[in-house]
């Protein structure tokens, strides 16, 4: 379901990309993040960060920044990951849109490489993948690995793609892609919800290797076992998905 009149217009120009940035309670990195946003060696059209009602000076710190490049929105209260990146979506301009945590577990650098295959005119769509290639990985928690590959192998059944990392934040699109789909989830089952409903409607899906810098719950880890009961439901409830 490819546009092929777009993709050639693509490879014609630079591509806007617009990055959105969800955020909650990310003090110690949301500046580091973006200033990594910016050294990106792409052609940043815009970086939205949504604050999703941060309670740690989180907030205090992004109404500093006075950059244009960088437009920020405050939730009025914390809702969750998925309604975020909703927010965040609803007001991009951009070509084509990367999902960007606020933490320092994903390297903006890689931009490039998520970015080639739709530059190209091969994909639509592309995730940037933790367990693909040779690149650096943090060794973190063993569950949480056994997790996502459960997660990612029952998706994988209901949509009838292969998926090496369903749940990574890594997730790079063409805007026409995101028209296309109407997504309701508001915390992490935003992560199977998007991956059942861009299959639904045929996109052409690709997934590059990319490096991981996982951080500890300590370190400020947010997902949790009550995140992965809810993927197992989103993926029941989207698994059969035919689009629209």
């Amino acid at each position: 379901m490819g546009r092929d009149g777009d993709g050639k217009k693509m490879m014609g120009c630079p591509v806007k990309l617009s990055v959105v940035v969800p955020c909650y309670n990310e003090f110690n990195t949301v500046l580091d993040v973006l200033a990594a946003i910016k050294k990106a060696p792409v052609l940043i059209h815009e970086i939205i960060v949504v604050d999703d009602c941060s309670t740690d000076g989180t907030r205090e710190k992004l109404q500093g920044i006075t950059d244009p490049l960088v437009r920020v929105i405050y939730q009025d209260r914390n809702r969750g990951k998925g309604a975020a990146l909703r927010t965040g979506f609803s007001e991009v301009t951009g070509d084509v849109v990367v999902i960007q945590d606020a933490d320092l577990e994903y390297d903006p650098q890689e931009y490039p490489r998520l970015l080639k295959p739709i530059v190209d005119n091969k994909a639509d769509v592309v995730y940037g993948s933790r367990f693909l290639g040779n690149d650096a990985h943090r060794v973190v928690y063993f569950w949480h690995y056994v997790g996502n590959k459960f997660l990612t192998l029952l998706s994988n059944a209901f949509t009838n793609i292969n998926l090496t990392d369903m749940e990574t934040c890594y997730k790079m699109f063409r805007v026409d892609v995101l028209r296309s789909i109407r997504l309701v989830e508001d915390r992490f089952g935003i992560e199977p919800e998007f991956t059942a409903k861009v299959a639904g409607k045929k996109w052409r899906i690709y997934e590059v290797g990319i490096s991981y810098y996982g951080r500890t719950y300590l370190e400020g880890k947010k997902i949790g076992w009550k995140d992965g009961f809810r993927a197992i439901y989103v993926i029941l409830k989207y698994g059969l998905y035919s689009g629209g």
